[in-house]
């Protein structure tokens, strides 16, 4: 256990993102999109689940879930350290770990550069936000952001459904209830559908995984909640189609109608290597208008994206400006924009 608990502060004194516990070779973490090995000698699969089973032990968890199906998720915190987030997985007959790490304090959201066009968002009364990207893109981060600024300024009763929670939010001036999923309530579904009967203001829902839950969601954002969920697309275009192509062809003229008028924000996020070799994240910004509202129903989400591009004025942004400005900034190099930009050609010209 003592040289487990010496792995977890190293990778918590070098600020790594996340800790990979595999047999055949060191046990590794990253920092800043980089791995580095921080045991002296490969791990094999008796040291790997010794390791991992005392991951267990710190959680105090069972290990049915894992022997069921060779994948699990947990989280636990070791106190003045940090919490931790680990999905224990089968490969190749042995046990492994990926686990990542969350520091106990919300994070300052300037230290992070995320606009205040996205902070804003926890003035929001009612309606749908939804945070986007790939995995590790820092959706979670950002939505405990905005959680804590609601925590912070406003009364309100705020509930999380997670799987599992990241950040642990202190009441400040809301109430924060925070639930587990398979550890606090069964699944995503049940849980939304029960918090409605709980008074919420405002619901953070972890991830929307099926239709019905889409369904439940946006209901709740239709009878006066504001509800914050995650979905992994890149962009909002890719988000409103992944959404209406949940649902069966018979029923999705009606989710258009409904999305059209329950979703208020969708804030897409993308981290990128800056010249230093650390990650600093570009956001595309939706805002809903009577032009998108429109594009939505009538099928036509493809012209999204010169909407976004027009839409300064609102507070709009598109991927490709977030990236610009990055490098006119010096944050980033050409490379990096050019390799990230959603329209090469277009930013190598804008670029002069």
């Amino acid at each position: 256990m003592r040289e487990l608990l010496d792995y977890l502060e190293q990778a918590v004194a070098e600020q790594a993102s996340d800790l990979f516990i595999v047999a055949g070779g060191p046990v590794c973490e990253k920092v800043e999109g980089h791995l580095r090995p921080i045991s002296g000698e490969k791990v094999f699969p008796a040291e790997t689940e010794r390791l991992i089973m005392g991951l267990y032990d710190m959680a105090d968890r069972s290990m049915d879930a894992y022997r069921a199906t060779g994948d699990d998720d947990f989280s636990f915190a070791v106190p003045g350290l940090a919490r931790f987030r680990v999905n224990a997985y089968r490969q190749r007959g042995s046990l492994a770990a990926v686990v990542r790490l969350v520091a106990f304090d919300i994070p300052d959201y300037r230290a992070l550069r995320i606009p205040e066009q996205v902070m804003d968002l926890a003035d929001l009364a009612h309606g749908m936000v939804l945070v986007t990207g790939t995995a590790g893109s820092g959706k979670s981060t950002t939505q405990a952001c905005i959680i804590d600024r609601i925590n912070r300024t406003r009364e309100a009763h705020i509930i999380t459904l997670e799987d599992p929670i990241e950040y642990l939010h202190r009441d400040r001036r809301s109430i924060v209830s925070q639930r587990e999923i398979a550890i606090d309530t069964t699944d995503y579904l049940s849980a939304l559908r029960a918090c409605l009967r709980q008074a919420p203001d405002v619901i953070l829902l972890g991830e929307m995984r099926d239709h019905e839950t889409i369904r439940t969601a946006m209901t709740a954002a239709e009878t006066g909640h504001l509800l914050i969920a995650t979905l992994h697309t890149n962009g909002a275009v890719n988000t409103i189609d992944r959404i209406i192509d949940a649902f069966p062809s018979t029923q999705q003229s009606q989710i258009r109608v409904q999305l059209s008028m329950v979703l208020r924000t969708v804030v897409s996020q993308r981290l990128l290597p800056d010249v230093d070799g650390e990650l600093v994240p570009a956001y595309e910004i939706m805002h809903m208008n009577a032009a998108i509202r429109s594009m939505i129903r009538d099928c036509k989400s493809h012209q999204i994206d010169n909407v976004i591009a027009a839409g300064g004025g609102e507070g709009m942004k598109a991927m490709d400006q977030s990236i610009l400005e990055l490098y006119q900034a010096g944050t980033i190099t050409r490379e990096t924009a050019l390799d990230y930009a959603d329209h090469p050609e277009q930013m190598l010209r804008r670029m002069g």
